[in-house]
């Protein structure tokens, strides 16, 4: 529901001097953070490469640890000072990805690899874990430090509390921001950058808990399994919607905001970012070439029209079919048509006729096809089985495939089915080409030059420290004297090194003349020297270690009772908790305006001095939605479950409101921990669901245990999402205006490939959540956890009904209470969760 907020080979060939595109000068623009940059992808040696000679100012790479892409071929800290020197060489510079949460045991390793990051001269870190970004930042000061859209930061409340943290340098913002919301970002401090071109996640950045929840793949490790381009069936009140041939309900189309890149300029947008590091260099040779047109006309502030061949190059590289995912604004069924998941292409038209071994198109949309072009057919079948081949050749306006050597069925292939184009061979060796064969130039040092010297002593010269002198003596002119053109032809001759005549300042005294060939040896001595002096970009690191940043292990508690909190989702599951005497629950209500009611019915009551109410806030708070926060707020609850960095910005301040930090906030080390509870005032911390059983435990060993609370059973909420499933295919509209609300009339689960149904939500701000359709209990682990330090533990319910729920938490009470085991508490459990059980995310794979 929606309510108003107001209320190899070619690795040893890149260190050899060439020239580029990216060494042409772009026209500055007006802006707080000067001129815009273009930053590529490179998943490889190849693509670093190709990323430069198509004109990229900076790439972003990954090492093997700490990457979110992990499946990319990637760079080795071995790599890293022949890739840096590279970069700088050419004027581009190279920022390092350690965009994953960090456990309590990894700490030490990622210590070592910021220490080898920064002494490589790297020259920014891409960074999600807040405890990592505070290591680094103390370690490598001369580091800049970058927000990674893991970070979550989707409102300029929730940067704001981001600087309070941190020494940043940039934000990357997430991809689910309107340009007009990215607009109401006006911080005098931190750079942003935005994501232009590449895949759309389904889910929030960062709040992604799919992968981990059904294979123990965590995408904030870097091992996404892409659930959300999988097939999934919509069942609404039990009963299955047919859908034809919609199948991928949460797989976006690709985002190419090419047309959109003066109004992000407009806005402020410092950085420009194409995704892409699992893509080929051919892939990151297109791109970067379109958008760098497109960026160098918008910063220059001339008309500019995207050719067609580079749309058919953006959408022949890679595509699922291309948009401009959120920046344009709220569309829901145009950001996720559900046809298909896979790279798609062009559509190349309808079939017409088909016969054993050709078809023939008709309402053709103008995309050449020839001879050895890949083609794929949408028979609105299983994406598994769709069928492909290479065009073999083209008789009579009709498409040849080779009867033996395609592979294809055409009892399958139907008139009526569509066609597009998947390969381009000609394209692709175009693009090959383009970034072997590029001619890459140095960068261009200035000299800024002084000479001295007088009739009978030396000829003396100066640049950046170093100095050459003649043997001979200058004499006195007998004619024309040694002046500064002289001087500047001369001494400018400085052919294919890496440097340039920026001034010449001309401290000659008298009429002095000397030989040219003297001139232009000294000039030659003059670059050898500079040569020998050049040492690549290196940045010192501190004395400090991650030890020094871990909080005080002072736990004294000698109470062996556990306590147990209940988070209920409506007015039933309150009332259950309330019968079976919880004295500290959270509400985390679909309709927020339901709320004073349930805090009026506990305290009403539940008379325990020590009972507690908490409401939660939304995982997301976007630009203008601060309402959200004072409509809880209203009705007056005793604590707060913040889930989000702007509410941490938010309340920070507060003292009279009991805070608790939720799993959304990524605490997986006590760094992290630590940095959290000091800045933002809080009073306990809901441990990661990324952990598990063994890096709990490692978290517990390092931090005070009476901050923590571990949720012991839950559905897991997987998918969190903008995208509004009930909106694209439960109605006919496009946004909570028109859409007609189903969220608030049906009972909606999505059933997966394996026949999983999971429930689906929407919160107040309409975002979807998807909860694994069995819930997680970490019921065996309970006694490690407690004698670990553990004292708090939660339960969160979420459709059951108040007999189901009121017997689930009578089961865990007795649990922690010692009164059953883990087989009886996991038999009755079993009885009343409908589909099912698993201990989840906190066994050890």
């Amino acid at each position: 529901m929606k309510l108003d907020s107001s209320a190899s080979s070619t690795h040893q060939a890149l260190t050899q001097p060439s020239r580029s595109a990216a060494n042409t000068q772009h026209t500055a623009i007006n802006t707080p953070f000067h001129c815009p940059e273009l930053l590529s992808p490179a998943g490889n040696w190849d693509c670093a490469r190709a990323a430069v000679a198509a004109g990229a100012d900076a790439i972003y790479f990954g090492l093997p640890q700490f990457n979110a892409r992990l499946r990319a071929d990637n760079f080795t800290n071995e790599d890293l000072p022949e890739l840096m020197g590279f970069l700088h060489l050419h004027g581009v510079k190279g920022f390092v990805t350690m965009n994953t949460l960090i456990f309590t045991g990894e700490l030490e390793a990622a210590e070592k690899q910021l220490r080898a990051v920064a002494q490589a001269g790297v020259d920014a870190l891409i960074i999600q874990d807040l405890g990592l970004a505070k290591l680094a930042s103390d370690i490598a000061p001369q580091v800049e430090i970058h927000a990674s859209t893991q970070m979550t930061i989707t409102s300029p409340e929730g940067l704001q509390f981001i600087e309070s943290l941190l020494p940043l340098r940039r934000a990357v913002l997430a991809r689910e921001l309107s340009v007009k919301e990215i607009e109401r970002f006006n911080s005098p401090l931190t750079p942003l950058e935005v994501f232009v071109h590449g895949a759309l996640c389904v889910a929030y950045s960062g709040q992604c808990l799919t992968s981990e929840s059904l294979g123990q793949r965590s995408a904030n490790r870097g091992e996404c399994a892409q659930a959300c381009r999988m097939p999934y069936e919509i069942v609404v009140d039990g009963v299955q919607k047919e859908l034809g041939e919609v199948r991928y309900l949460l797989s976006p189309q690709d985002l190419a905001a090419v047309d959109l890149i003066p109004d992000l300029v407009k806005a402020g947008v410092k950085s420009y970012k194409i995704e892409g590091r699992l893509k080929s260099p051919e892939y990151v040779t297109a791109v970067t070439r379109v958008y760098r047109k497109a960026l160098d006309a918008a910063v220059a502030n001339t008309p500019y029209q995207v050719a067609e061949d580079d749309r058919y190059a953006l959408d022949m590289t890679f595509s699922r079919g291309l948009s401009s995912g959120w920046l344009g604004g709220t569309n829901h069924p145009y950001l996720t048509h559900g046809r298909f998941g896979k790279k798609r292409g062009p559509l190349l038209g309808t079939i017409e006729k088909v016969q054993n071994g050709w078809i023939k198109l008709t309402d053709t949309t103008g995309i050449p096809y020839a001879a050895g072009d890949g083609v794929v057919f949408d028979a609105g079948e299983n994406r598994d089985l769709e069928q492909g081949a290479r065009i073999w050749k083209i008789e009579d306006d009709r498409i040849v495939f080779h009867k033996q050597f395609s592979g294809i069925n055409f009892e399958r292939i139907q008139p009526g089915h569509t066609v597009y184009k998947t390969s381009d061979p000609k394209l692709e060796s175009e693009l090959r080409k383009a970034w072997q064969n590029a001619k890459l130039v140095p960068r261009r040092e200035g000299l800024q030059i002084t000479v001295n010297g007088k009739p009978g002593e030396a000829l003396c010269i100066t640049c950046n420290g170093v100095s050459v002198q003649s043997e001979e003596p200058l004499q006195e002119a007998s004619k024309r004297s040694l002046d500064t053109d002289t001087l500047t032809a001369q001494l400018g001759r400085l052919g294919d090194t890496v440097y340039e005549l920026s001034t010449i300042d001309n401290q000659l005294e008298g009429n002095c003349h000397i030989a040219l060939s003297t001139l232009n040896r000294l000039r030659r001595q003059l670059v050898h020297k500079l040569d020998e002096n050049y040492s690549p970009i290196t940045h010192g690191t501190t004395e400090t270690h991650y030890t020094d940043l871990l909080p005080e292990k002072n736990d004294t508690t000698s109470d062996d009772i556990a306590s147990l909190s209940v988070l209920c989702r409506n007015m039933e599951q309150l009332e259950a908790a309330i019968e079976a005497g919880i004295e500290k629950v959270y509400c985390d209500f679909e309709d927020p305006r339901r709320l004073k009611d349930a805090v009026k019915v506990f305290r009403s009551t539940i008379n325990h001095p020590q009972s507690t109410i908490s409401l939660a806030t939304p995982r997301i708070l976007k630009p203008g939605e601060l309402g959200y926060l004072k409509l809880i707020e209203r009705a007056e609850p005793d604590g707060l479950l913040l889930r989000n960095l702007a509410s941490l910005e938010h309340y920070k301040d507060r003292r009279d409101l009991i805070k608790i930090g939720d799993f959304s906030l990524n605490i997986a080390n006590p760094i992290t921990a630590k940095l959290l509870k000091n800045q933002a005032q809080l009073d306990q911390i809901t441990i990661s669901y990324d952990l598990n059983i063994g890096q709990v435990l490692e978290l517990a060993d390092r931090t005070p245990c009476d901050w923590l609370e571990l949720t012991l059973h839950q559905h897991m909420p997987m998918f969190h999402m903008e995208h509004c499933v009930f909106c694209v295919f439960l109605s006919e509209g496009t946004t909570y205006k028109d859409c007609g609300r189903p969220c608030e009339k049906h009972v909606v689960h999505l059933k997966d490939r394996v026949g999983q149904l999971h429930r689906l939500q929407a919160d107040v701000g309409c975002r979807n959540t998807l909860f694994n359709g069995r819930a997680q209990t970490g019921a065996r682990y309970f006694k490690a956890l407690h004698d670990a330090g553990l004292r708090k533990f939660r339960i969160e319910l979420l459709d059951e009904d108040r007999t189901a729920a009121l017997r689930i938490i009578q089961a865990y009470r007795q649990f922690i209470r010692r009164e059953i085991g883990a087989d009886q508490l996991m038999a009755e459990v079993q009885a009343l969760e409908k589909l099912g059980v698993t201990e989840g995310t906190l066994t050890i794979p």
